[in-house]
């Protein structure tokens, strides 16, 4: 089944580079697919203003600062120099009078938090304790999906990139952010005991790492004993790598997983759609397969995801995501996941099917444990098994 595209999908758009013509040209891009790959520098000039417009918009810097005599923040890959009156490229820090202002810190954080039914709404649930129970009993309540349990979803405001695609953009709405404490979250948490999972996400736990890190020691130290509880994140990967060590050792201790999201792998690509560079998020995968899979690959500690932007992360770079995937180990568990149009590119369809077929195939080139989410964009039961469709 092919999805029902409305007219706004078949209005072809000219590339800015080479002023070829294509109706997956997203006007928040303005680029072709082709230029950002052979004409990088030219292409992201460009595109580079367009994510300028777009952070404006949510009183966001257009770049990280970088102000000689600022105020270092090393919590992500920006590495933002903040000098006096500027804000931090996630907004979450200011410079006021030679000082670091922070409206989040390892105590307080601008978080949302709601309870998710389990098996519902989760990116590892085809392999993850809460949907399998697997790990029983160390990791899982039971030996079979967690009907009946909870999964509480910690949604942090921010982020360190700016993904225009993003599913979840109401996080630069910092001004509407609830305020949350570390000693609410744990308390929240003690009195009901139907609580199986953590899964700090958002925006991405990023910028608000010590917080995260905080909260779950200090529920780690304060739960009984035997009470199961996982600590999962999802996020884009690009954290200062000391905090992500400290991340990967808090999801191993609980049996939780730390999702990266992989967007695409051709920097130019990786920087049209999201605004940062790509290379310490790869490397920040790296570390947590060299410190931690090993430890338990019965009930894997790391996943990776990439959202099938139509037109742009195509066959090519997902084929590029799993060979990298691979070269650390063919088993790590692997999802594409079927985009919507929301944010910045609502004027891109769904997933076109054939293009998902072709990036289903390329990944299991080299990948063992493929899956896909969200299948029911396209038309099939979101139940379907993946290994029994076809792209007839």
């Amino acid at each position: 089944m092919f999805y029902s595209w409305s007219s706004k999908f078949l209005v072809e758009k000219e590339c800015v580079i080479c002023k070829a013509k294509s109706r997956f040209i997203s006007d928040s891009i303005g680029v072709c697919v082709d230029c950002l790959r052979n004409r990088p520098d030219e292409s992201l000039r460009y595109v580079s203003l367009k994510h300028s417009e777009t952070r404006l918009k949510y009183g966001l810097p257009p770049y990280p600062p970088k102000t000689d005599g600022g105020i270092p923040c090393k919590l992500c890959v920006n590495s933002c120099i903040i000098g006096e009156g500027e804000k931090g490229y996630c907004g979450l820090r200011m410079n006021k009078s030679g000082k670091l202002l922070q409206i989040a810190d390892n105590k307080t954080a601008l978080l949302h938090y709601y309870l998710d039914p389990h098996i519902t709404n989760c990116c590892s649930s085809w392999f993850c304790p809460a949907g399998t129970g697997c790990g029983y009993p160390r990791y899982a309540v039971r030996n079979s999906a967690e009907i009946g349990y909870y999964n509480l979803a910690l949604f942090f405001y921010g982020c360190s990139f700016n993904c225009l695609f993003c599913q979840n953009w109401s996080h630069k709405f910092l001004e509407n952010a609830e305020r949350t404490t570390v000693d609410e979250l744990v308390n929240v948490t003690l009195r009901n005991s139907r609580i199986t999972c953590w899964c700090w996400f958002g925006g991405s736990p990023e910028p608000q790492l010590p917080f995260a890190i905080e909260s779950s020691k200090k529920i780690i130290e304060e739960k009984p004993s035997n009470r199961i509880l996982r600590i999962c994140f999802e996020w884009n990967g690009s954290g200062n790598p000391s905090l992500v060590k400290r991340v990967g050792e808090i999801a191993l201790e609980t049996g939780g997983n730390i999702k990266f999201d992989l967007k695409a792998y051709t920097p130019s690509i990786h920087k049209a759609l999201t605004g940062r560079d790509n290379m310490q998020t790869l490397k920040n995968f790296e570390l947590i397969y060299r410190e931690f899979y090993n430890e338990r690959r019965d009930l894997p500690v790391l996943t990776a995801t990439t959202l099938l932007v139509p037109y742009y992360v195509d066959e090519r770079e997902v084929e590029m995501i799993a060979e990298f995937i691979s070269s650390l180990d063919p088993e790590i568990p692997y999802s594409l996941l079927i985009f919507h149009p929301d944010f910045m590119m609502r004027d891109l369809p769904v997933t076109p099917e054939k293009q998902f077929h072709k990036c289903l195939e390329a990944a299991r080139k080299h990948l063992k444990n493929v899956n896909a989410a969200n299948l029911n964009l396209l038309g099939y039961p979101s139940s379907s098994l993946i290994w029994g469709l076809t792209s007839d």
